[in-house]
């Protein structure tokens, strides 16, 4: 598979070079040249299939060009040591439960899956011969959960430093810890400004030739493929545990919504023969995706923080891959661009009083606990479930991940997971920095 950038001005890479660099040289997004559509029977077949055997039959289709059969094999698995369950919340809506990883959020199998395929490229290349020499730095902006899955999924992975930037005071206390406490090979970087500005550091970085002659740098933030890519595992397997319950017929997934690449995956996974009906991004405040929908311009803002933190983005990166995707790479207008989309993908955008609310009243009504993250997919469904449709929203972390929002405002005392209470045991390391280039570039130069 070769893939190109969304920014057009870059040269064709395979599949390594898209890993190992991250971003492409013209600061675009790399996207495989083509999206192969899955046997009718292999969907047919899913609802009898474990969640580890549907997942290798789609990263086959990703990346069967370019890794070894046996080896991908044991990625997937290794990759998917727990279960994704759908839990019934209401009479037609589901919860997709993405939280039961080692870090409890749902980015746990991109990161744990981008792990292992590095370390592949990093061993060995498609022919046998060493692929690459020296360390590989990677670097990761983190609104939350992104930045702890990372750490955890790269810690102690021989030939690899991860560098995590994330917003100071703008992480749950239990988030930054599980970055923060780990040493290693992980270092955090408390950066004095706002998500858009971790994610700005990175991306320049990435193309500042003096810091890459110095340094191997990539990224694990879901601008990077195989991150983004293997989280399309998730949507086959909801439809076929929906499928086997007889309740896939009309079926919506809803994603709370943040750089998207977690929706942006589904597309992909629709793009491939999916069979879901149509999909809802969820937003928190920050509303520039709902408003392109609502408008077709896309306008970047800056972010404001809210109670569901890891949504909290003013210029989600992979609104450039949506743009592509459904723009046939730019082969078609701007307006024919947006109702394509529009044809599929509904938006919804809630303010931190209407996530309460949501958070209250699902409690109340049903006993179960959301965080305030998939609250926001939960009202979307609430609100925009036509008759006859079945919704599924993607609870994408678990909701002791923020015990004091979570407590305070259900008026409970949330337990804490044993894997949770461990980091919060560690001692805290983390560089402080400005969020000014030069500053980042300077401590970079030094390592």
């Amino acid at each position: 598979m070769k893939y190109y950038s969304t920014n057009g001005n870059a040269p064709i890479a395979d599949l390594q070079k898209a890993v190992v660099k991250g971003l492409a040289e013209d600061r675009g997004l790399y996207m495989p040249e083509e999206i192969y559509t899955l046997p009718k029977a292999f969907v047919n077949d899913m609802p009898g299939m474990k969640f580890q055997d549907i997942a290798y039959n789609v990263a086959q289709n990703f990346f069967g060009d370019d890794v070894d059969g046996d080896a991908l094999q044991d990625i997937v698995y290794d990759t998917l040591s727990f279960d994704c369950p759908v839990v019934k919340v209401t009479e037609n809506i589901y919860a997709l439960e993405l939280f039961h990883g080692p870090t409890l959020a749902f980015k746990d199998v991109g990161a744990r899956f981008m792990a292992r395929l590095l370390g592949y490229f990093l061993r060995m290349g498609s022919r046998g011969e060493t692929a690459t020499n020296g360390t590989v730095n990677v670097l990761v902006a983190t609104s939350g959960d992104t930045g702890s899955a990372v750490a955890n999924g790269f810690l102690g992975v021989e030939g690899i430093h991860v560098y995590v930037l994330y917003p100071k005071g703008k992480v749950s206390p239990i988030q930054e810890c599980q970055f923060t406490t780990l040493g290693k090979n992980i270092t955090a970087i408390e950066v004095d400004g706002v998500f858009d500005d971790c994610q700005a550091l990175v991306k320049s970085a990435f193309m500042d030739e003096e810091l890459n002659k110095h340094m191997k740098l990539t990224s694990a933030n879901s601008i990077n493929v195989a991150r983004f890519l293997p989280q399309a595992f998730y949507y086959f397997n909801a439809y076929a545990r929906m499928k086997a319950l007889g309740l896939a017929d009309e079926l919506v997934m809803c994603v709370p919504s943040g750089n998207f690449g977690n929706i942006c995956s589904a597309l992909f996974g629709h793009e491939m023969g999916l069979p879901i009906k149509r999909f809802i991004a969820a937003n928190n405040a920050n509303d520039v995706f709902y408003n392109y929908l609502q408008t077709g311009k896309y306008e970047p803002k800056a972010s404001v923080q809210t109670l569901a933190n890891a949504m909290d983005v003013g210029d989600p990166s992979n609104f450039a891959r949506i743009l592509n995707l459904y723009s046939k790479n730019n082969a078609l207008t701007p307006e024919a661009t947006h109702h394509r989309i529009t044809n599929l993908i509904s938006g919804a955008t809630y303010s931190d009083e209407q996530i309460k609310e949501t958070m209250r009243q699902c409690y109340s009504e049903t006993g179960y606990i959301l965080d305030p993250h998939g609250a926001c997919g939960f009202r979307a469904l609430q609100e925009n479930l036509k008759p006859g449709e079945v919704g599924v929203f993607c609870e994408t972390a678990h909701p002791a991940k923020f015990k004091e929002k979570v407590d305070d405002i259900l008026g409970i005392d949330i337990e804490i997971p044993a894997r949770l209470r461990a980091f919060m045991e560690g001692e805290k390391q983390s560089v402080e920095l400005s969020k000014d280039f030069a500053d980042f570039k300077a401590y970079l130069m030094n390592q």
